[in-house]
């Protein structure tokens, strides 16, 4: 994340919900300030959510009146949010419950409520894992090797998993299968031509 990025989505209208991590030492340390020191304007427990043997709830803080020492990015934030991921995931070897607790920090170029920022970090999680989780795992773009123009690989790589999706496709690794034993297969997609 950068100043960049922010500058970038301003100029073009558009507004950012971004992922402070320790890379941004001074803005890292001025987030876990805050959140420690301040009281928070806001606050929001999203409910229990139960799936793939792990038991989830979140606990979001909104801090309105968010400054940084680091001056670079002065007049670009205009919130700054706490969110607690607490969970529950069973170990299947030793067939119990251990607990997980995991803080992140984000800040906004808007001006949201504490439950739209839960909803929003939380959507992009869905399309971490139904977009750039598929193209890593099923599609092998982190292992590939290309080197010359691997631009347009990703772009083949984008082509062929929105083909899928738009035929109603719901486990690409399994339907990749399908195809490499049947080229016909392929052919028959709605899109192919």
């Amino acid at each position: 994340m950068s100043k960049k990025t922010l500058e970038a989505a301003k100029k073009t209208g558009n507004d950012a919900i971004i992922q402070v991590k320790s890379n941004q030492k001074l803005l890292f340390e001025d987030c876990k300030d805050v959140a420690c020191l301040e009281k928070p304007s806001q606050t929001h427990e999203s409910g229990v959510e139960k799936a793939r043997g792990r038991i989830e709830q979140r606990a979001v803080e909104l801090f309105s009146d968010f400054v940084t020492t680091d001056e670079k990015w002065d007049g670009l934030i205009q919130e700054m949010i706490k969110v607690d991921r607490f969970r529950k995931e069973f170990d299947t070897k030793q067939k119990t419950w251990k607990d997980t607790s995991e803080t992140s920090y984000y800040i906004s170029t808007t001006k949201l409520t504490a439950e739209e920022y839960n909803l929003a970090i939380r959507n992009h999680w869905g399309i971490e894992n139904r977009n750039h989780n598929v193209r890593d795992n099923a599609l092998g773009e982190d292992a590939s090797r290309i080197r010359k123009s691997p631009c347009v690989f990703a772009r083949l790589r984008s082509f062929a998993l929105n083909i899928l999706r738009a035929n109603g496709v719901n486990n690409i690794a399994i339907e990749l299968y399908k195809n490499a034993l049947n080229i016909n297969k392929v052919m028959n997609y709605k899109g192919v031509f």
